[in-house]
Parts: structure tokens; C-alpha cells; sequence
């Protein structure tokens, strides 16, 4: 029976990021950004279930918080803090309504022309340079977890209300799986007859 059931769609997969993963960037971005290889599932545009934060190696975190979702890719306003190695945590909701995510380092060694303040290019401030042992909430919108601090969770949180749509839009998936496995064998059967 399940040999009949049509191929699984797959998930999002990461093709290219700003900055590159393993790569020493000497001046910062405007934007930090993660591309995947198809378009994006966010529904009603409210950008719930997607995440791109910055760690340096002592946690602490850089940015707002706030992600902007544009057809296959998600971006930040670039923020980051003294020279040294960061981690790039991303996690998107794929077109099959399945939230993918990864984690990826690079290393930041300014320039002696890049700005030490955490600053982009044109000295548009994009954060704060200390950084936050909490987790950016991209201006109180997202409430990351009830202290609003890291809490020795590593990976970005997801809303009870973008849990409840993924899975929502998973049993429609599974429903409709069924439904055509059913059709396969009765119509399967019907030709045998």
C-alpha cells in the first residue's frame, strides 16, 4: 500500500548565505541572509515559524530579531560586535509546511577602514555592538520564551499558532496522500476485475 503513495515533497535546503558559512568577512553587510532552493510557506505574511539570529562564542546575541521573508530567502538587518567567531542560526517554514533549520559559523575580522561599532556600510547603525544574553524578539513581537533569555535553548522558537498551522497543513498533506492511495487500489482493483 504505501509502495503506491505518490514521493514525499522535500524540504527547503539551504543554496547560499551572507555571509558564507566558514567565511571571514573583513566588512559588515547591510543585510545577513539565508537563500534556500524554493519559495517560502508564510502564511498570511506575518514571517511566524522563520528566524536568522547571531551569536558570538559567548552566546550573546546580535540584531532585532526581525526577519523579512522574500520568496526563497529570509534576511536581518546586519548587527555584530568585536572581532572574533559568530554563529548563524536560521530556521524557515518550507513549501511542504515543514520547518527546516541549521546553523552555520563565520569568522568577523574588521578591516582597519570597517567601523568598530557594529555599524554597516554608510555608518547606518544596524545594532547594538555588546550584544544580549536574550533572544532577539524583533521589538517584543515574537516573545521568544517567557524570560525572554536564551535559557540554554540554542534553537529559535516557534509559536504555538505557527505549531498549530504546520500541523494543520501536515494532516491536510497526509489526508490527501491517503485519499490517493485509496483511488490507486480501487481503481487497481477495478482494471484486475
Amino acid at each position: 500500500m504505501l509502495a503506491l503513495a505518490p514521493p514525499a515533497q522535500a524540504h527547503n535546503y539551504l543554496i547560499e548565505s551572507t555571509p558564507a558559512a566558514g567565511a571571514t568577512l573583513t566588512t559588515l553587510p547591510d543585510r545577513f541572509s539565508v537563500v534556500t532552493n524554493a519559495a517560502l510557506l508564510d502564511l498570511n505574511a506575518n514571517n511566524a515559524g522563520f528566524a536568522l539570529q547571531v551569536q558570538d562564542a559567548d552566546k550573546r546575541y546580535y540584531g532585532d530579531g526581525c526577519v523579512s521573508v522574500e520568496g526563497s530567502g529570509i534576511s536581518t538587518a546586519a548587527a555584530i560586535g568585536a572581532p572574533g567567531v559568530y554563529t548563524v542560526t536560521w530556521q524557515v517554514v518550507s513549501a511542504d509546511g515543514h520547518t527546516v533549520s541549521d546553523r552555520y559559523s563565520f569568522t568577523w575580522a574588521p578591516d582597519a577602514a570597517s567601523p568598530a561599532d557594529g555599524t554597516a556600510p554608510g555608518g547606518t547603525t544596524t545594532g547594538e555592538s555588546t550584544g544580549s544574553t536574550k533572544i532577539p524578539d524583533c521589538n517584543g513581537t515574537l516573545h521568544p520564551n517567557s524570560s525572554g533569555s536564551a535559557a540554554g535553548e540554542d534553537r529559535p522558537a516557534v509559536s504555538a499558532g505557527t505549531l498549530s498551522t504546520v500541523l494543520w497543513i501536515g494532516g491536510a498533506v497526509l489526508a490527501v496522500g491517503v485519499a490517493v492511495v485509496v483511488t490507486l487500489l480501487v481503481t487497481g482493483r477495478r482494471r484486475r476485475a
